[in-house]
């Protein structure tokens, strides 16, 4: 294992920096350690371990926001590895997989994960997806005066009997049960909440969560909007919220007088 500071200031003028932390597993050694020094040198806090055993051990002392997984290890897999990474820490994750691999993708993405690489990839691809999932990563926690400084301002808004917090990425049900809703689970969750009753088209869909539309990423938008209907329908089956036009798209219908 290795660990590569961020190289960042910690602070820019009168502001803090939070240095997002990366942890990398793969076990290619040359791989490893060149995605690792290029995020290092983007502004990143990077670890980085040659096996799923490694990053497990890593992991009982340390947290991350980010990681990026190599499907294809020998010992326990990628996919096993991210399962359980999701039980134990908000997490957001990136898969690795090797061209032609499609049902790993698939797989991968029906476990929660935020995006996916496919090997052999260049390091800018890694850093544009790594910034794209971040940006949808919960932030650390802010110390208690901040928190009450920008409280007012967060986005909440509410359908049915569930409450979401925009900012703060977390839905919330009955009595105030946090609803177990992965990363990427959210951003789709988000999109409709922030178009509510209008026509969304696969494409639009996975624009706004930054996808590149193509067979693949309205597969990947179905499954998730699979897994959310799972989560906020009494039936999902016969959706009251997030209902199917057929052979145009999605719409997420919100009564008037909800959403505030």
């Amino acid at each position: 294992m290795m660990f590569i500071p961020n190289l960042l200031s910690a602070e820019s003028g009168s502001e803090s920096i939070v240095r997002a932390r990366i942890v990398i597993v793969e076990d290619e050694p040359d791989l490893r350690d060149a995605v690792a020094e290029y995020l290092g040198a983007s502004g990143y806090d990077v670890a980085t371990a040659e096996s799923a055993s490694a990053a497990r051990t890593l992991l009982e002392t340390q947290s991350f926001h980010l990681a990026i997984l190599d499907i294809a290890m020998p010992g326990e897999d990628g996919l096993s590895l991210g399962r359980w990474l999701r039980s134990k820490m908000p997490i957001g994750i990136i898969y690795a997989t090797a061209a032609g691999t499609a049902l790993d993708r698939i797989v991968g993405l029906e476990l929660g994960a935020d995006d996916y690489i496919v090997k052999p990839y260049e390091l800018r691809e890694v850093l544009a997806r790594v910034r794209s999932v971040l940006r949808r990563v919960p932030q650390p926690a802010e110390p208690q005066g901040a928190k009450a400084e920008t409280t007012a301002n967060r986005r909440f808004m509410s359908f049915g009997p569930f409450h979401a917090d925009l900012d703060g990425r977390f839905v919330t049900g009955t009595n105030g049960t946090v609803i177990d809703m992965a990363k990427s689970e959210f951003d789709v969750l988000e999109v409709f909440l922030t178009r509510a009753n209008r026509l969304l088209t696969r494409a639009a869909i996975s624009e706004a969560i930054g996808f590149v539309e193509d067979p693949e990423s309205s597969r990947a938008v179905d499954i998730r909007i699979m897994r959310l209907r799972k989560k906020i329908e009494a039936d999902p089956a016969n959706p009251k919220f997030l209902r199917t036009v057929r052979g145009e798209g999605y719409i997420f219908s919100l009564p008037t007088g909800e959403g505030n």
